[in-house]
């Protein structure tokens, strides 16, 4: 596991290019799939530096995701999984916070093609998700569903569905 995690950060590092340390944010998140296997994830965030359509009710923006999830399973179950994706980011106009409602479908990796008793078929999945949040400065507090699914390349297409709660901070 901890050569998994290492290669993982590792990645993720080169990937986002952290030589721009401001523009860079942590993400950890704890949630649960449908079938109640908690997950852990860490990951790192760099936003498109882009905004879009601003208006009097706010803003499109949006960020690149790279994640790390552990999938917490018996002890036959347990996964990992890392993930890329590009992630869309309506921002509404706020004074202490920003709401905001967000939308991503990326790529994902995982080291097993099972979690618990779902059959993924191929280690590559797609990771779509939809979530919610505020924004107070430096700082977000969210809400996020994700499903992992291989889009119908292989039978069978199980797919996995997850619910978190993400906290993030701009390093």
């Amino acid at each position: 596991m901890r050569v998994w995690i290492g290669s993982g950060l590792a990645a993720l590092m080169l990937g986002l290019g952290v030589q721009q340390a401001a523009a860079v944010e942590l993400n950890a998140a704890v949630g649960r799939t449908e079938k109640s296997t908690t997950t852990w994830r860490l990951g790192l965030q760099k936003d498109f530096q882009s905004r879009w359509f601003a208006s009097d009710v706010g803003a499109l923006t949006g960020y690149w995701d790279a994640g790390y999830t552990y999938w917490e399973g018996d002890k036959a179950a347990d996964n990992h999984s890392l993930s890329l994706s590009p992630v869309f980011v309506y921002e509404f106009n706020g004074v202490a916070a920003t709401p905001y409602i967000e939308l991503g479908v990326g790529v994902a990796a995982f080291k097993n093609t099972r979690v618990e008793n779902r059959r993924l078929s191929t280690a590559f999945q797609f990771e779509d998700r939809l979530g919610v949040g505020l924004r107070f400065q430096r700082q977000t507090i969210g809400l996020r569903a994700i499903h992992y699914s291989n889009g119908g390349l292989k039978k069978p297409n199980d797919g996995i569905d997850g619910y978190s709660l993400h906290y993030r901070v701009r390093l």
